[in-house]
């Protein structure tokens, strides 16, 4: 009997054990969607190492890769070695991507894809690390349109619930060479191999800066004016977007910018001069001007061959109550940074909107007390960390989202993203000569030993208050930050912290000024004709009296 019941349950197991499997294999039998993604000899010649991307857009108004990413077209994207013109790389199901993370979560549909491949170059750094990463050909780590690197003409795909496909997708496509617009009358420019940086990295680095220059300039040869030397991304576009002629575009900065442009050339204008920096690095757009083990001696390099360079070439008063700094954003931080790290060289600074101030709030995470980049913990609960809004408080963007979607762009701090270059900027080198970064990408646990390197070396609050007794008497009155109170990244929050801070400064007071534009977004402050008037008038006040700055108000 107990053999019976013994056979009738072997029989049983094995039936639901077909069962099962039968289940789990015509899941299988579903074959997968892959693209198999080349590059033509014609276009070049050498194996490739870098990052082979999958785009697809349901939007055929634009190439897959000028569409917003991740709004408006999915990304997947693999690392390659050594590739060979004519060899394949697979991009299967295996592939992670974003915002869908598997191909085969593709919703039925038809799409644009293309492919893609993001040429890296081999640095062999002074600090004997060898990296691969995307040197900069002048167009401000942008790898959409970044010169050299192959794209393939965009096709036309329906995707259905059976899958089953192999598409190939041939780079047989380059993008030409950066156009750097010509010098005018009132706009010139200087771009130089640095030779810091390019000891640093073992490659060819540049610096440069574009300078617009004020009416009367070239009838004035004996005036020397005041500069504003402006922070923010790569952009060889003129200071304020100035343009001498009217410009028709759908983009909605341009009317301000043609304000600007008369007022510029108005008799009401003060004569300034305005500069605008170039220093792209092998992580981002800008270096966030920092001396990094990362991103190398870019502070350095600024000051000591940037500014230099510029006030060789221009008639620039070469004292610090003439040099003012402004910028937003990624900007603001720089502009406030070369002010409180540079107290005796600049003038004054005027900061909008800038990325964290104090860590503990770097946008919505504390990286000094928080275990989790990606969500918060109160009690049972573990809610997410946001990482954008609109000014009614409702949440676009998560942290973990934002982070994903850089990691499919590149691994180890490669995407050109704005996380990837904080991390690169502010962080310790790691074992393999990459970033150490301060948080897992996958997972969002914080390395608490990261969080204490970015503290001693790059916080500015921590940097104010250890230091205010020797730096403070050097910063009084010039201090200007500027920050809606529903900021775009939660940045409001550090300027809190920081103006606890300031206002409580004694001995001295700090004596500046810190505005909060009600229920404003990213970007709130003065900008154009009012800064530069403020600008100006701060020069004049800060001038010793023997300066004559009526030379250069004609």
């Amino acid at each position: 009997m107990q053999k019976r019941i013994l056979a009738i349950a072997s029989v049983a197991l094995l039936f639901f054990a077909i069962c099962l499997n039968g289940s789990l294999v015509s899941g299988r039998e579903k074959p997968d969607l892959k693209f198999e993604i080349s590059f033509s000899g014609s276009v070049h010649s050498a194996e490739i190492t870098g990052r082979a991307y999958l785009i697809f857009s349901a939007d055929s108004s634009r190439e897959p890769r000028f569409q917003r990413y991740p709004r408006n077209s999915l990304m997947w994207g693999k690392n390659i070695y050594s590739l060979p013109a004519g060899e394949t790389v697979t991009i299967g199901d295996e592939v992670f991507g974003f915002p869908i993370n598997r191909l085969r979560d593709l919703p039925p549909g038809e799409y644009n894809v293309q492919g893609f491949i993001d040429i890296c170059t081999e640095f062999r750094r002074s600090d004997d690390h060898t990296l691969w990463l995307h040197n900069d050909q002048w167009e401000g780590q942008h790898w959409n349109r970044s010169p050299g690197n192959l794209y393939s003409e965009p096709q036309k795909i329906k995707i259905d619930s059976d899958f089953g496909k192999t598409i190939r997708l041939i780079c047989d496509k380059v993008i030409p060479p950066v156009k750097i617009p010509p010098d005018t009358k009132f706009v010139k420019r200087i771009k130089f191999k640095s030779k810091m940086l390019s000891e640093f990295w073992g490659q060819p680095i540049y610096l440069g800066a574009t300078v617009l220059l004020p009416t009367g300039y070239d009838t004035h040869p004996n005036v020397y004016y005041p500069v504003n030397y402006i922070q923010g991304h790569f952009s060889l576009r003129a200071p304020n977007g100035f343009s001498e002629k009217q410009v028709k575009s759908k983009n909605p900065w341009l009317p301000g910018r043609m304000k600007f442009s008369k007022f510029w050339l108005s008799d009401s204008c003060p004569r300034m001069i305005l500069v605008t920096f170039q220093h792209p690095c092998p992580y981002y757009d800008d270096s966030y001007a920092v001396d990094s083990p990362n991103v190398g001696p870019y502070h350095d390099a600024i000051m000591q061959e940037l500014i230099p360079e510029v006030e060789k070439k221009f008639r620039i008063i070469d004292q610090p109550y003439a040099r003012i700094l402004s910028g937003g954003s990624t900007g603001g931080w720089i502009s406030l940074m070369l002010q409180v790290y540079q107290p005796d060289f600049f003038g004054g600074v005027y900061s909008l909107c800038p990325d964290p101030v104090d860590f503990n709030y770097f946008q919505c995470v504390n990286i000094y007390k928080d275990e989790n980049a990606y969500y918060k913990k109160f009690g049972w609960l573990k809610v997410p960390t946001a990482s954008d809004r609109s000014t009614d408080g409702i949440v676009h963007f998560t942290y973990k989202q934002r982070n994903y979607m850089e990691l499919v762009l590149g691994t180890k701090n490669r995407s050109g993203g704005q996380i990837d270059i904080f991390e690169a900027a502010f962080g310790p080198i790691g074992d393999d000569g990459y970033v150490k970064p301060l948080f897992d990408k996958i997972t969002g646990k914080i390395d608490s030993s990261v969080a204490d390197y970015w503290r001693e070396h790059y916080d500015i609050r921590s940097h104010l208050e250890k230091n205010w007794a020797q730096i403070g008497p050097k910063l009084v009155g010039k201090l200007h930050i500027y920050v809606g109170d529903m900021d775009t990244y939660y940045l409001n929050n550090a300027v809190t912290l920081l103006e606890d801070f300031l206002e409580n400064t004694k001995n001295p007071y700090y004596a500046g000024t810190i505005k909060y534009g009600n229920g404003k977004p990213h970007c709130w402050g003065p900008f154009g004709i009012e800064a530069i008037r403020l600008m100006a008038e701060q020069v004049t006040q800060n001038a010793p009296r023997e300066a004559d700055t009526q030379k250069w108000k004609y």
